[in-house]
């Protein structure tokens, strides 16, 4: 009997650590997000000085927040179709997802293109230089979360599966999540600092 409460305690004990997985995705958020609160913390003080120009936000920036969004959706859609064990449905969901974080990236590439045609380049300019480094690393932050979807996608069509292990697709999630908030909050910044 008292075996069993041992064991029965120690069960649940387990139950509420958190995955070491995810321990170490919210650590490499927390870095993501300094990295970025002194970027923009930066650009608020340099705003200041002489010769700084700013750069206007491409209309297709609003496009490309729109499609970021929609993905967020998608990908928890996919969480929940991958719990209720809905594999169809999860695989249509998580490709959906890998399209829209591919669109996103071309969107942003031909915002770039349009605020280089425009003459703000990284020479010589304060509030281009800043603007092509911060969105740029966002860019590359959500590369990595397409690289992941696509190593999960290849997973997935490779493998019958058989064990419903949801830490993948909910670390996807989480991830992809932060990505999304994370460009909102640029995007809201350049509009505001504009």
């Amino acid at each position: 009997m008292i075996r069993s409460m041992e064991v029965t305690q120690t069960v649940n004990d387990q139950r509420k650590k958190i995955h070491p997985h995810k321990f170490t995705l919210w650590v490499a958020i927390g870095s993501i997000i300094m990295m970025f609160a002194g970027l923009t913390s930066a650009v608020v003080v340099k705003k200041e000085q002489p010769g700084w120009t700013t750069a206007s936000i491409p209309r297709v920036f609003w496009y490309s927040t729109a499609v970021i969004l929609v993905s967020s959706l998608t990908i928890q859609m996919a969480v929940k179709a991958f719990r209720d064990r809905e594999m169809l449905k999860y695989r249509s969901l998580l490709t959906t997802t890998t399209v829209l974080g591919l669109l996103f990236v071309l969107l942003q590439w031909i915002g770039f293109r349009q605020i280089w045609e425009s003459g703000i380049t990284l020479h010589g300019s304060g509030g281009g230089q800043f603007f092509y480094v911060i969105v740029g690393l966002h860019a590359l932050h959500v590369l990595g979360g397409i690289a992941a979807l696509l190593i999960m996608f290849v997973r997935m069509l490779a493998t019958n599966l058989r064990n419903y292990n949801s830490i993948p697709i909910e670390l996807m999630s989480s991830y992809w999540h932060f990505v999304d908030l994370l460009w909102l909050y640029l995007f809201i910044f350049f509009m505001i600092i504009h």
